[in-house]
């Protein structure tokens, strides 16, 4: 069986796209790992289908590099978002389509700077040597110094495998407070099992845990966010202890498209 992908990256988070509209797609764990596979297959963090959706333009399906269906991903959901252009769904500056945690919207600010909608957030929880909360993924946050000589994926993992994350896994996110309210941040992912360049929703999880600790100013409109493969921004309103009209906002690129050969 031949198989059409395309292949994009947000700030180095990369994704197999497959337009999978109109179409039955056996759900396959083992090939999805083989396609995701750096070695073996094409590679990629993870794999993303777009399927028919009848309340929305389409239905965003992802699946970790692992193989296994996941949660929300801040940056699949970009790059989902810039391969509907592609596909001719996204119209009128606008695409409303639905993920494993509910209805996004997207927009296409300039050639190729893609911001997201995430969910409202309205529980955190504060612990003495982290902040732990959902955005539309697991996240466990830990501020830290010295980010840049951290082993992340040795002490990502120590975390990612405690008693009380084993069911359903975590993601971990070491982050630097750097000067003029911008951070820095550094994910552990789980279903990839190590650190990727970007994680989307641990880096707007990183600023809201910042914001909520008191470690940057709530009354900036943009927070900047550095990590290994660029720059992302966060904005939000934050009324009370609730977080709204949460957009995560960053560059998308086109990398390549092929077909590939899956043996039955």
């Amino acid at each position: 069986m031949n198989m059409s992908f395309f292949k994009y990256h947000g700030t180095g988070n990369d994704f197999i796209l497959i337009d999978s509209r109109g179409k039955i797609v056996k759900e396959d764990s083992f090939l999805f790992k083989k396609l995701c596979n750096r070695h073996f297959g094409i590679g990629a963090d993870g794999i993303i289908f777009i399927k028919d959706d009848y309340k929305s333009d389409f239905y965003m399906k992802y699946y970790n590099s692992d193989g296994k269906e996941s949660t929300m991903c801040g940056n699949g959901g970009r790059c989902a978002i810039f391969f509907s252009k592609k596909l001719g769904i996204y119209k009128e500056n606008k695409i409303h389509f639905r993920a494993i945690d509910g209805y996004h919207d997207g927009y296409i600010k300039t050639k190729n700077l893609v911001s997201i909608n995430l969910l409202d957030v309205n529980e955190i929880e504060i612990h003495p040597k982290h902040v732990f909360l959902n955005t539309g993924s697991p996240h466990h946050i830990v501020f830290v110094e010295n980010i840049n000589e951290m082993n992340v994926d040795k002490e990502g993992r120590k975390i990612r495998f405690q008693n009380i994350y084993l069911k359903k896994g975590v993601n971990v996110n070491f982050v630097e407070i750097l000067e003029n309210n911008i951070l820095q941040v550094r994910t552990y992912e789980r279903g990839v099992e190590k650190e990727t360049l970007s994680c989307g929703t641990g880096v707007t999880a990183s600023v809201i845990a910042a914001c909520q600790t008191d470690k940057i100013s709530s009354k900036i409109r943009k927070i900047l966010v550095k990590t290994k493969g660029g720059k992302l921004w966060v904005s939000f309103r934050k009324i009370k202890k609730e977080y709204k009209d949460i957009y995560l906002t960053g560059p998308v690129e086109f990398i390549f498209q092929g077909n590939i050969f899956i043996k039955n």
